[in-house]
């Protein structure tokens, strides 16, 4: 009898964690330092250029205007997202959004979206921005599917590839 292949158990672990991912599998929270090894296995796995410990460690501790955030799957308790915004008066940034490649295209990223953005509408927010590149076009569809449009163009904004950002906003009716 041979022994399974790694991909093999990959496919099957992938294969689990989609059966189990809905609403109410996973729950959002302030992220905390000892979240930040998980965070950045994502932010690597996600980003050609990422985020280095100390940026995160920065955003925790900057209470009052920044809100880092962890997707935690419920019975694990496992880190498989996260997501950073800014919040100033009423204008919202958001600065990084990442879900865990095993557990992509299940309606993380858009519910972690919808929530914040019910949030933040709550506590008086009226405008919501972010930039996505190009060439995600998967992340550029769910803004749209959110309510973003495109607000103009920042020429030179992505490293490693070089590449503009698509800078979209959204208004919050309060």
């Amino acid at each position: 009898m041979s022994s399974p292949s790694i991909s093999g158990d990959r496919k099957r672990r992938k294969a689990i964690s989609r059966e189990k991912i809905t609403p109410q599998a996973y729950y959002l929270r302030r992220m905390v330092k000892k979240d930040i090894p998980s965070v950045l296995e994502i932010e690597h796995r996600c980003f050609p250029n990422p985020w280095r410990e100390t940026t995160f460690e920065g955003e925790i501790g900057n209470y009052g205007i920044s809100y880092p955030n962890v997707v935690v799957l419920k019975g694990e308790e496992r880190v498989i997202g996260y997501m950073i915004y800014w919040m100033v008066r009423d204008e919202v940034q958001i600065a990084n959004l990442a879900v865990h490649p095993d557990f992509r295209r299940q309606g993380i990223a858009e519910g972690v979206m919808r929530e914040v953005l019910a949030k933040v509408k709550k506590e008086g927010a009226k405008l919501v921005i972010l930039e996505v590149r190009p060439s995600n076009v998967g992340a550029g569809l769910l803004y749209q599917k959110l309510g973003f449009r495109p607000l103009g163009i920042r020429k030179g904004y992505y490293r490693t590839p070089d590449e503009d950002a698509i800078v979209m906003g959204r208004l919050l009716d309060n």
